[in-house]
Order: C-alpha cells, then structure tokens, then sequence
C-alpha cells in the first residue's frame, strides 16, 4: 500500500553512550539535526534480505522479549537505506500496520548527502568499537511530526555488516527554532568543532568529521604548519577570539581553510572549551595564487616580471644589508632584437624570447634570480657573492654562451647580448637606483659595440649626476629666460640673397654657459618639456617674422618641430594660433621636420600637416637621406621644400649621383631643394650647375644671434645699423612682455 512520503529527523548528541546507564551525553547541548526522507514502496522484504537474515534477526531480537516491549524499537540497515525488523511499538511510531510494510519501504532516493555521510560516520564508529549514541529524531508518519529520544548502537548482520539497533525512549517536544537551527547545523557545509583546552575534539558536525584523516586524532595535529597553530591559542588567549586562513590536513589532502574560532565552556563539563567553525576556500586560494602568478609573472616565458621585481628586491636589499651580503644587478638587452621582429614576425620574436629567457635559467641556476622586465629586457638578481671578480666571471661566461645560434623558424640566427652592471651596496642601496646604474651601463655597454658587458664606474655616475642637474636646470629655463634663438642665413645659389633663416635654439645656461641644442633636446624630450620649449621657440621665430617683414626684410622663417611634440595634443592650436599671437605671415614661416616624423605615415599626421599646410605655413623635410624616405612617402604629406643633408653635400663628389637625383626629385615635384652645410665654392658651383635653388652653410656664414642676422639683412640693402637692442626689437619686446 502506498504511503506519503515519510521525513525522519534525527537531532544528534553525537558523544558515546552506555545505552545501559542512558546518561547524558558530554555535548547534550550542541543538538545537531539529520533529516531524510524515505519514499515507501511496496516491496516484498526478499527483495533485501534473505529469508535466513530474516529469521536470524526474529530469532536475535525475540530472545530477549523485545517484540512485545512498549517500548520502540528497530534495526536499520545503513548500507541499503531500510529499516529490516520492528516491533510492535516501532511500527506504530513509523505509522505502519504490518512489518512487511516498514521493510519495503525505500529511504536512499530521498535521503540527503549530510544524512547519508552521518550514518555512514556512524557505521564507521560501531566497526571500531562498542559505542552507543543518544539523539533527538523526529519521523513524519502521514506527515505529522513525532520526536523522540533514540538510543543507538551497532548491530552486527550475520553477513558480516553493520546496522543500527534503535529504541526509541520516550515522546520529546523541542521549539521550532531549536529544531530548524539543528538541522541547517547538521546540513551545512561548513566545519563545526568543539575541542576541550587539550584539543581533544567533544563534538564535530558531519561537515567537520568527513574532513577528519584517520590519523589525525587532535587539534594541533590537524595545522599543516604547527607555527599556525600556536598562532591561534595564542590569539584566542589575548582577544579569546580570532579569525585566520591556514593549510589543514584533511581526508582531501592539505586545503585551504578559513577558521573563526573563539573561546568558550563546554555545556556539560562547564571546562573551558574552543569552538571552531571552518569554510574550505581551498579553491579561491588557488584563483588568487592563480591571479598573483599572473600579477607577478610574465606569461610569455613564466619568468618573474618588473611587478615581482619591485616587491622581491627590496626585501633582497633588507636581507643582504643584515647579512652583510653583496648582490649584482645584470640589466640584459637582447641585441638587434627590433629586427627579428620586422623580418621573422612577431611569433618567432616571441620564440626568441622564450629561448633567451631558457638560456639565462640555465646560466643562472643556483646563482641568482631571473626576470623579465619587458619587451627584449631582463634581469639577473646574482646574490651570495664572496667578491666582485665573480661577477666578471659571469658576465664573461655569459656573453660567450650567447655566442651559441639559435633556431627560430627554422631559421639560424645569432642574438647576441649587451648587459649593464650595478652592485650593491657600493653603487646604490636602493631597487630604483640600482636598475637605473645598471641601465646606463647597459646603453655603455651598447655604444662600445654591443655583444659584452659593462659596469657602473664613477664616470658614469658623473654622467648620471650631471644628467640631473641638467634636468633640474632646464624646468626653469624658459622662466628664466635663458634660451635665445640664432638664425643661419638660407640664400638664393644664384644670386646670394638671403632669402630667409633657420631659427636654431641655444640656451645661456647660468655656469655652464652657451649649450647647443645637442646638448640638451634629448633630456627635454624624455622630460616631456619639449612642446613647452618647441612653443616657445615658434613664438620667437613667429615674431621676429613678424618684424622683419615691417621694416622691409619679407624673407621666410624656419623652425625645427620634433617628432614628439606630435604627440602632444595642443602642438595643432600652438601653430594655428601664431597669426594671432604674433602677426606673422603664415606664408613665411616654414615647419621642419624630421623623416622619422615621416615615417609615421599615420593618418593623424598626415591630417594634421594638411591642415596646418591648409593655413598657408610651409613644411620642409630636414636632413633628407638620412633617413628611410622616399618618392612614396613624399607623395603622401604636403611638403614645399626638402632640404638636402650636410652629408651629401660634404662629399659631393662621392654622392653627385645621388644628390643630383634628390634636386631632380625636387624638380619633377615642384619642391624647393635647399642644401644643407655648404661650405666650399665647389660645393655651391656644382649646386648651380644642377639647379639647386637654395643653400645654407659656413660658406656664408655660422648661425648667428638676431642682431647680427639683422646687420647681415641691412648689409645686404647698405642700411644703417640700429643704435641698440630696444630699436631692433620694439615689436618683439611688446609681444613676449
């Protein structure tokens, strides 16, 4: 006959009990809660145990006149789910008329994960020894809830397996809270412990007892590191409470877990007690190691990355200054690395860099740490050094193993390494002081001809100094005002005009004098001060354009622009706005720029040039041939003069072929060819011949400052010389304040 499906609830005092004594259990208190649900099926009892089982169980129980006690009582088979013998009491309590009935009916289907694994502990317990448990279960017969005091212990089936023998002692009322709360305990996933001062464990939910090793009997010995265990008593003794992430030993091996614990007394014992609740974060421990690994590592070739560098080092630095240890910093660029990029590919850079990092592990092994600090860049940590000869003799070693041919793409080639050296604590006592000592080395080692090594000396610690100093000038610089602008002339070839002048920068620095622009654009660019100086010096040249044109010189005004002011975003406005801040002629002022500019060949370039060309400025290619330009790119920007390298015209007649083909280039384009670093008649006669329209160069004259550029422009007309200054530049006075 079929049934509603019936709910048994088992509210557990899972300590040892001598059914004999029925006393209270040591944890009566800490009520813990086991429901499943067993579908009743009509099944004939064969289907589970043999007629023999059967008579032997009648023939157990009835020995002892147990069939006819008021008093309930069961065996239940843990393996199969199924209560298999009940007397006369028991099925009343199970709300079934006949035995057959109470035997056919199917628990496992319903039975949750937690019951299963509770029965299962205690199976294990009775197989040990002759325990007995006391709990609180509540059964559902037609759907109405009976709780009742259980006693239990092992009952062993002839076959050789082990059941519960269960009495059900007197009818129990409990709260719903206290019900409810004792079954989320039971059911929960997290650990729940209660261990005496001794940590000897008086209670464990089935959550913390399935995660239990066999050999693993007590507190401490569950810390997979004893310091953490001392670190836990020692916390809950001065806060009686803490909260901490450890490894644990467990039936899975050492995991993760998150422990909160706190002091408190045990309820039966009233002794004083830790309990214990513990979350398995195992798995997002790992994501965050995980996420670290990546955080800290280079995920083309696994090395440590600058990230882990930054962190690591100055732990390194702590150490060896306590130790009195000396380190050595190896800064490795790969090269011609930019090469086997633009040749083979990408894919087989990124397969170069694999088997260089490989390489520098297998040198390195055992003598220090590797890391990839981007692109062709890394880094070797050497530490336990005795002296600094061995570090000669590594970078030697080094150097000679990168002799040996690579294969990428089934290609051989030679990658070949320029290495830098700072040490510490003689050159520096911190990380960012050592990569960049090592740095300038480095870039030493590269201009004595790459493929060796060089270290930081004091002469490059008087570079590096100076370096310093010269940016600290020259952030107030233009505040000052300390640049001024020379011009050299830039004349007609046949008739020796001046025509215009190429305003070139210099700057009176206070104690080191006039500097050339060589000598400090580099340090403005990596500043990031060179839209400030390249605006200030349109402004300049802008004005004195402006100038000259008023009092009758309408000759054309060239300025320099360096390919990094493009990258800043007001370098468009800077130009546009010229007209408007000094007058000038936009016509007669013409922008230079460099064919690494060129090479951009982006369309944010070219847009920009067209439309400053669009305004009515000139736009000159400086020092052609020096570069990668040709007809191509040209073609592409809105030039209007193209000015022929020094180099081509300091040996003319080496380079006559090529220099005659750019001047014909100029020609069939309609570009103004202006040649550069004239200096000899020669030189301008064969300009003449071959139709070369504009020149510029010592043969003339140097740059000069802006008054004798002026003296030079009134020679050429037999004007008087102004008196001062002031007469010169009235107008350029009132327009920079």
């Amino acid at each position: 006959m079929n049934m509603k499906p019936a709910v048994v609830t088992l509210e557990t005092r899972s300590a040892p009990l001598d059914l004999a004594k029925r006393q209270e259990t040591p944890c009566g208190y800490l009520n813990r809660t086991i429901a499943y649900h067993g579908i009743l099926l009509n099944m004939p009892a064969t289907n589970f145990h043999s007629v023999a089982e059967d008579k032997t169980i009648e023939q157990d129980i009835a020995s002892s006149h147990i069939k006819s006690l008021r008093t309930a009582i069961w065996v239940f088979d843990i393996d199969h789910s199924k209560v298999v013998w009940a007397n006369e009491a028991a099925l009343k309590v199970w709300g079934a008329e006949t035995l057959d009935e109470l035997k056919a009916r199917e628990m496992a289907s319903d039975m949750s994960v937690s019951v299963a694994q509770r029965l299962k502990q205690y199976q294990e317990d009775f197989t040990k020894s002759d325990v007995s448990y006391a709990e609180v279960w509540t059964l559902y017969p037609d759907g109405n809830p009976v709780t009742l005091d259980v006693h239990f212990k092992g009952y062993h089936f002839s076959d050789g397996r082990i059941g519960m023998l269960c009495e059900a002692m007197s009818q129990r009322s409990e709260t719903p809270d206290g019900l409810r709360s004792a079954e989320a305990l039971l059911h929960t996933s997290v650990m729940i412990s209660l261990y005496d001062q001794n940590g000897n464990v008086l209670y464990s939910n089935p959550a913390a007892r399935a995660s239990l090793p066999e050999n693993v009997n007590n507190l401490p010995d569950r810390f997979f590191h004893q310091s953490d265990y001392f670190n836990l008593t020692g916390q809950l003794q001065l806060n009686g409470g803490c909260q901490t992430s450890t490894q644990i030993k467990t039936t899975r091996g050492v995991r993760w877990h998150e422990i909160t614990a706190r002091e408190c007394l045990d309820a039966v014992t009233g002794q004083k007690a830790i309990l214990l609740s513990e979350i398995d974060i195992t798995e997002l421990k790992e994501t965050e190691q995980h996420a670290q690994f990546l955080a800290d590592h280079d995920t083309l070739t696994g090395l440590p990355n600058r990230n882990f560098v930054q962190k690591i080092i100055p732990k390194k630095l702590i150490s060896a200054l306590e130790f009195d240890e000396k380190l050595a910093f190896l800064l490795i660029d790969v090269d011609r690395f930019k090469t086997v990029n633009d040749t083979l590919g990408h894919a087989a850079g990124d397969d170069l860099l694999v088997q260089v990092s490989a390489r520098l592990l297998d040198i390195s092994k055992n003598k220090g740490m590797v890391a990839r600090l981007g692109g062709d860049e890394f880094l070797i940590c050497l530490s336990n050094l005795q002296s600094w000869d061995e570090v000669d003799e590594f970078c030697i070693r080094l150097v000679r193993e990168f002799q040996t041919i690579f294969t990428i793409s089934e290609k051989e080639l030679h990658a070949t390494l320029s290495v830098g050296v700072s040490r510490y604590p003689e050159d520096a006592d911190n990380i960012h002081e050592l990569l960049r000592f090592a740095d300038v080395a480095m870039y030493e080692a590269k201009k004595d001809g790459r493929n060796n090594y060089s270290c930081f000396n004091s002469r490059l610690r008087e570079k590096i100094d100076g370096q310093m100093t010269l940016e600290r000038d020259l952030r107030g610089a233009i505040e000052a005002n300390q640049f001024e602008l020379f011009y050299q002339p830039r004349l007609n070839s046949f008739t020796n005009e001046i025509v215009g002048g190429e305003a070139l920068i210099r700057w009176n620095h206070p104690t080191r004098g006039m500097l050339m622009p060589n000598q400090f654009i580099d340090t403005a660019e990596e500043m990031g001060l060179i839209n400030e100086i390249g605006d200030w010096v349109m402004t300049q040249a802008a004005s004195e354009q402006a100038y000259l044109e008023q009092i009758g010189f309408p000759i054309t005004v060239s300025l320099n622009l360096s390919p990094k002011q493009f990258d800043f975003t007001n370098m468009l406005a800077n130009v546009l706005s010229l007209q408007e801040r000094t007058g000038c002629s936009p016509e007669k002022i013409e922008l230079e720029i460099t064919e690494t500019t060129l090479m951009r060949n982006d369309k944010f370039t070219r847009d920009l040039l067209a439309t400053i060309q669009d305004r009515g400025f000139g736009i000159a290619i400086d020092d052609f041939g020096t570069g990668y330009s040709n007809l191509a790119y040209i073609q592409n920007y809105p030039v209007t003069s193209l000015k022929i390298d020094r180099s081509f015209i300091s040996n003319i007649d080496k380079n006559h072929a090529v220099t005659q083909l750019i001047v014909s280039l100029c020609k069939l384009l309609h570009i103004n060819a202006v040649a550069e670093g004239v200096e000899t008649q020669e030189q301008l006669d064969w300009l003449r011949r071959h139709g070369c329209k504009e020149y510029q160069g010592f043969l003339f004259s140097p740059p000069i400052n802006r008054s004798a550029f002026l003296q030079l422009l009134q020679s050429q007309k037999g004007l008087m010389n102004f008196e001062s200054e002031n007469q010169i530049y009235p107008l350029l006075q009132s327009s920079t304040g």
